[in-house]
């Protein structure tokens, strides 16, 4: 249940109730205000079938499998109009595994209570050809290489499920002061695919673990002043610790899984108008997580002499946030942001496995940042926004301060980071029928206090992208068409460009040739129309092509070492159709067509590497519908949908474009092999009836 649909019915709604006076038979509301005052409730039950199995396009609607499926949706509506209280009961695709359900009660203007379910499914599109045992368990067993060892394989398909609780409730205080209160329970289950560390083996992680949350907010809501503050918590719990595998006549290899933990925040958010063009606003927050499971070491893992049984492991996050926006000239807007948001470790560093690198690694970080913008209104029609904004971030890195101790760095850090983007948009409204937008940003990402890796070889010169120097180019482009009022058409085009600058290189030899991305580009172009045939019949289209680009510097697997460039090409599209329309009085159809593509595109410059081929997706959905409506209070639907969904990834292959084999061979241990089916179609039809009543 979506939380903005809890006590859906608005203040706004409210008054216009409580305005419309009773009516004589002369006085007809309007439907509008009819829908408030005299609400209609809707049952629709139906059936359909699939013809085929859906492994890709059914990931997530509750039904991948090729067979009969029920169908129950309810929207049950109730107003006491003496009261002022509401009832609903709603619930959605109730006969699939997939589904919603809510209740709720509002008295107008004074106390609500809500109550929601939903259950979200997830299926892995890959199937597996398997001996292991104890799929979804702790404990799990690997096929031996051969004999007795060897466990017997059949195909196993995973999945894991959300089953979500929701609790709302409201309370108006006064008419400035309301309490709304929520806790949701979210349990998640299933199993999904996982591996034994350096290991090649075929394992699943045993999923089940609860997460809650609870949100208590306090509003107030003055002629000026308006200021809501509470608090938030979340707790996460895991059933399991870990998971093992044993290999059927072998040794037993175990993995940590993600630890329970808690956070809480409080926070506090305000607004004020000064004048009538003048507002500040006020957003403060401080917050701590803390996980403090017992480490759950395995048979291959030794906690390290003197190390704590407990992470002990602590977050502190604190943000202020000032805001002021105001319009000094009739002609000129303008508006100010300053943030602070500190995240402090206090984890404590220690070494907790008998591995040279078995510290935890503090990563607290301490970002300064702002926003200044102006809009100033030019004569005909034309409008012009100017904006930068500026980011500074202080981040911790191993050998800084209490983590002297720490002798083995895998991974590069950058310790201070600066961003600043210019923004400049040109805005003009041509006439009553045509308007559009074009701008430009100019991004600069510096940084200084490098901690490189003690690594030897090529993990020296790793540039990672995400805190490298880095120009950023970007036109952004929007245009707004209605030759007539029958016809709405929508433009609108980006392009980004991506530079990024190396360090110097750290040594003479080979093995410092510069590793990273070098350069990216991505670009976007998109269409929309919506065409009004007559008073009974609307049409729609749309297309969008995106275009991403990367080149990635990198060095070889051989002893020289040799630079390596790849670059990457990722192409996008889709195209879509649509059109519904009434026939007769009692008749309506519609239809709808979609086609969605992509392309990947990997051309690796070395030697010794043969080339990687494309990959290419494609996924067609055809729609439609016919609805008879039988009397004023009741109609049939019926649905058919064709939809065809095409790859050729190799990534699940070997070279050969055999099934990759985990472990190496089939004969050998383990011998798990991965399927995807790279052709798929399948085809519904369904039948609903829908009645409505008062």
């Amino acid at each position: 249940m979506n939380k903005t649909n809890v006590f859906k019915i608005s203040a706004i709604a409210c008054a216009v109730m409580a305005a419309w006076p009773a009516t004589s038979a002369a006085e007809t509301p309007s439907d509008e205000v009819k829908a408030l005052s005299q609400p209609e409730s809707v049952i629709s039950i139906g059936v359909g079938n699939w013809s085929k199995d859906r492994f890709q396009l059914g990931k997530y609607d509750g039904m991948r499998d090729g067979k009969a499926y029920g169908f129950l949706d309810l929207d049950l509506v109730r107003r006491d109009g003496v009261t002022g209280t509401w009832m609903n009961l709603s619930g959605r695709n109730l006969g699939q595994d997939s589904r919603e359900l809510s209740a709720e009660w509002l008295r107008q203007g004074d106390i609500g209570v809500s109550l929601g379910y939903s259950r979200l499914t997830r299926d892995d599109p890959m199937s597996f050809n398997t001996g292991l045992q104890g799929i979804g368990q702790v404990y799990q067993t690997i096929s031996g290489a051969a004999g007795a060892n060897a466990l017997p394989k059949r195909e196993v398909s995973l999945s894991t499920t959300r089953d979500l609780v929701e609790l709302g409730f409201y309370k108006s205080i006064s008419d400035a002061l309301d309490l709304r209160i929520s806790f949701k329970n979210e349990k998640k289950e299933g199993a999904r695919i996982a591996g034994q560390g350096a290991n090649a083996y075929f394992m699943t992680e045993p999923i089940d673990a609860t997460t809650r949350q609870l949100e208590a907010i306090l509003g107030y809501a003055g002629e000026r002043l308006q200021v809501s503050g509470g608090y938030s918590g979340s707790w996460y719990e895991n059933s399991n610790a870990l998971m093992v595998g044993v290999i059927r006549g072998g040794t037993a290899t175990s993995l940590s899984l993600p630890m329970d933990n808690q956070a809480h925040r409080l926070f506090l958010d305000a607004g004020y108008s000064f004048t009538p063009t003048t507002r500040g606003t006020v957003q403060l927050s401080s917050g701590t997580a803390t996980q403090n499971e017992t480490l759950p070491f395995g048979n291959e893992w030794t906690r390290w002499a003197g190390s704590p049984e407990r992470l002990g492991g602590k977050v502190n996050t604190t943000t202020a946030e000032v805001g002021l926006s105001s319009r000094p000239l009739p002609r000129l807007s303008l508006n100010a942001n300053l943030r602070y948001h500190d995240v402090n470790d206090k984890t404590p560093v220690v070494r907790f496995t008998n591995q040279t690198n078995g510290y935890y690694t503090a990563h607290g970080y301490r970002t300064k940042s702002g926003k200044l913008e102006g809009t100033y209104r030019l004569p005909d029609g034309y409008s012009l926004t100017a904006g930068v904004d500026y980011k500074d971030q202080n981040r911790t890195a191993p050998r800084n301060g209490n983590m002297a101790a720490i002798t083995q760095i895998e991974a590069p850090f950058r310790q201070n980071i600066d961003e600043t983007t210019y923004r400049l948009q040109l805005r003009r409204a041509f006439s009553e029928t045509i308007n559009g937008s074009v701008a430009y940003l100019r991004g600069k990402r510096t940084g200084s206090g490098d901690v490189t890796t003690t690594a030897a070889g090529v993990e020296a010169a790793i540039n990672p992208s995400h805190i490298s120097d880095r120009n950023r180019d970007k036109w952004r482009g929007m245009l707004d068409w209605s030759p007539s009022e029958s016809l709405a058409l929508q433009f609108t085009f980006e392009d980004s460009r991506d530079k990024y600058d190396f360090r110097p290189a750290l040594g003479t030899g080979a093995s410092d040739v510069p590793q990273g991305l070098k350069d990216g580009s991505a670009n976007l172009f998109a269409a929309d129309a919506n065409y009004t045939l007559n008073d009974n019949w609307q049409l729609n289209a749309y297309y969008s092509l995106d275009i991403t680009k990367s080149k990635l510097l990198g060095a070889d697997d051989t002893a020289a070492r040799n630079q390596k460039v790849t670059n990457f090409k990722e192409t996008g599209h889709a195209l879509g159709f649509g059109a519904k329309g009434q026939v007769s009085k009692d008749f309506r159809l519609g239809a709808n067509l979609e086609l969605v593509g992509s392309v990947t595109k990997t051309d690796q410059q070395v030697r010794t590497i043969t080339p990687l081929d494309d990959i290419s997706n494609r996924m067609a959905r055809l729609k439609l519908f016919a609805e008879y409506q039988m009397e004023r209070n009741s109609s049939l639907r019926f649905d058919l949908i064709h939809e065809l969904w095409r790859t050729d990834d190799w990534t699940w292959t070997f070279s050969d474009r055999s099934p990759y084999t985990f472990n190496g061979l089939p004969t050998a241990i383990d011998g798990t092999t991965a399927i995807l089916r790279q052709k798929q179609s399948s085809s519904f039809v369904g039948v609903r009836y829908n009645f409505k009543f008062q």
